[in-house]
């Protein structure tokens, strides 16, 4: 006989990872042993320290919490919604739960028994991968970002592992220092410090390696006064040196580095040391070799000589961004390493435009950034917005000291450009006069904004509000957050029009609570999902942000953690904000990343019905969140 609730579940299970690669019969099966669970808001489904059940989970309807800590003091992890699983230690290491498991709101789960799922795993390598990751996702806590954040950086990527499976070959530095075994330490130090290595080759008239000073070398060996600073290379290298050929593999070069306990491998033509050296492999060059670890990018940053280069780690920025999606990384964590990359890029570009100009900067100044790079919310590559705020000059310099920074702001725009961020349209870079300024220019327009709002303040406020210093003087850009904050605790006139600015946003959804889409232009019955959702969720935090003088909280989820904590009454609001901001960011990121632009504007004939009922849900907030503001503010009196 037909079973018709197998069957529903089945058909919602093959749209989710990992179910969709079982065979139709296999994932039948297992649909017909699990039990339905109808879950009350704020009902636990297991909790922290309990012995794990013989089941875990999946979404069904609704929002599942996941929390760290006692029932007074829980802290959130994770928000498992709709397709999401959970409560995998049964199915990795059956031992007592490491947080609880609670309904964020009525919600309907499917328990699957581990006995029944246990085949699978044991027979599929993808399913077994794709549990390892979502368990280890939701064993991370990001609110000990630094513990959690380490293990990520360390974690070698699957792509890497892929390629040390490989055999890929390794690169190596091409042209390495070289000296004679006659020339003195002193001379080898300078030209070590000239060329900034640490390590150079002692080699023959032939170009043979024949020994290796290091820096090393240097500390235990001179600055011990064991050898005179005039001693000969010949008695202090390291001899004979390690060798291989150009074809050695990642691998091949991790067992050496290991097996001989150094941090330097000789290239040789031959491999040998009867051949010519023609380079140098580091340990460095090494991790370097395993591609898209963070820490890994954002070091290389800092050794890059061509924007090109840059360009090069934006990329694997982004290969790194997909993986973390795909393994379900909570949102703050992802937020927090690709903006720290995006940072280091930037830093570096701007390291080498003062590089290219003819003299330093006249007068000390602070690079910022701005909108969702400023809120550090930017994981896709969108739109420049930026500024430079310069120190006070005498009015007769002004002009020219404007003129050097424009130059240099042009110099960072156009290599910003080519690492991938586009131009902004509207100009609002600091190559543009009106954002490089004077710290009191600053001041004043700030205060302009504030005292006199019109509708291009209120906008500019909206976007310069969101201000994050990045490079130079740091004093400068608090200096600008002082007058923010001292002029919205003059007056709460100025919040009010910005919340104006937020109830005026589109709606997502129509009155039989169907999508609005674009009737016209390019994106014609495409979904904005930035001006109809996001934008309202964005604003809300920062009026509230100032509101409460919340200053370098820029970002938006830790804006709404943070007011939670100072209006307990609203706490759930504020918590049910932050969840749909996390989804939402996400889910953006995603469609970007599949249609390679900013994931803005949606196709929703492609969307899946679970992806629109999780849209859906994340606009629940958006109008309590405008009613809030409308009280708050009094703001029926400015619509």
């Amino acid at each position: 006989m037909k079973n018709t609730i197998a069957e529903r579940i089945q058909d919602f299970l093959k749209q989710f990872p990992p179910f969709e690669k079982f065979q139709k019969e296999d994932l039948l099966e297992v649909a017909k042993q699990i039990r339905v669970l109808y879950v009350e808001n704020k009902e636990y489904i297991f909790r922290q320290e309990e012995p794990c059940h013989d089941e875990f989970y999946i979404v069904r309807e609704g929002a599942i919490g996941l929390y760290r800590g006692g029932a007074e003091d829980a802290n959130l992890v994770d928000v498992c919604d709709v397709g999401d699983m959970f409560g995998l230690r049964i199915m990795i290491i059956k031992k007592n739960y490491r947080m609880s498991a609670r309904a964020d709101e009525e919600s309907i789960v499917y328990a699957i028994p581990a006995k029944v799922f246990d085949p699978f795993i044991q027979k599929n390598t993808e399913v077994n991968r794709f549990l390892l990751e979502t368990f280890a996702s939701h064993a991370r806590n990001y609110y000990t970002e630094n513990e959690e954040g380490q293990k990520v950086d360390n974690t070698i990527s699957l792509e890497a592992a892929k390629d040390l499976s490989s055999l890929r070959s390794v690169s190596y530095r091409k042209k390495p220092v070289t000296c004679s075994i006659d020339d003195t330490v002193q001379d080898i130090a300078r030209k070590m410090a000239k060329y900034r290595v640490s390590c150079i080759i002692a080699v023959s008239s032939e170009m043979y390696p024949l020994g290796m000073v290091t820096d090393r070398d240097l500390r235990v060996k001179i600055a011990t006064g064991e050898f005179p600073i005039h001693a000969s290379v010949g008695e202090i290298m390291t001899s004979p040196v390690v060798t291989y050929a150009k074809s050695l593999t990642i691998v091949e070069a991790q067992i050496a580095l290991i097996k001989n306990e150094i941090g330097y491998l000789c290239i040789t033509k031959d491999g040998t040391r009867n051949s010519k050296l023609i380079g140098i492999l580091t340990d460095h060059d090494l991790v370097v070799s395993f591609g898209n670890n963070p820490s890994v990018l954002i070091k290389e940053t800092k050794r890059v000589k061509q924007i090109k280069q840059l360009r090069y780690i934006r990329q694997q920025t982004e290969k790194l961004l997909e993986q973390y999606l795909e393994q379900n990384i909570s949102t703050i964590h992802i937020l927090n390493i690709i903006s720290e990359i995006n940072d280091a890029v930037i830093t570096r570009v701007i390291d080498l435009a003062i590089q290219e100009m003819s003299v330093p900067p006249p007068v000390q100044f602070g690079f910022l950034v701005l909108g969702s790079q400023g809120r550090r919310e930017q994981l896709l590559l969108t739109d420049q917005d930026n500024a430079i705020v310069f120190e006070d000059v005498a009015e007769k310099d002004y002009e020219a000291t404007q003129h050097y920074f424009m130059v240099l702001a042009t110099e960072i725009t156009k290599g910003l450009h080519s690492v991938g961020f586009e131009y902004c349209p509207a100009e609002m870079m600091a190559s543009n006069p009106r954002w490089c300024m004077s710290l009191s220019k600053w001041e004043e327009q700030f205060e302009s904004w504030m005292t006199k709002p019109s509708e291009e303040g209120t906008l500019l406020s909206s976007i310069f509000f969101d201000f994050h210093h990045l490079y130079g003087d740091p004093t400068l850009a608090d200096r600008l957050s002082d007058v923010v904050f001292e002029g919205v605790n003059k007056s709460n006139r100025f919040l009010s029009l910005l919340g104006v600015s937020a109830l005026d946003k589109p709606s997502p959804l129509g009155f039989f609570k169907q999508f609005l889409v674009e009737q016209n232009g390019e994106h014609k019955d495409s979904f904005d999902i930035k001006t109809r959702a996001m934008m309202v969720l964005i604003d809300a935090a920062r009026i509230l942000g100032l509101y409460y003088n919340l200053k370098n909280v820029n970002n938006t989820i830790l804006r709404y953690e943070k007011l939670a904590t100072l209006e307990p009454n609203n706490k759930e609001l504020f918590e049910s904000c932050g969840k749909a901001f996390r989804v939402l960011i996400k889910f953006r990121t995603k469609q970007g990343l599949i249609h390679q632009d900013s994931g803005r504007f949606i196709q929703l004939n492609q969307l899946s019905k679970a992806d629109k009922l999780r849209l859906k849900r994340c606009f629940k907030p958006i109008r309590d969140i405008q009613e809030l503001l409308k009280h708050r503010f009094h703001l029926n009196a400015y619509m």
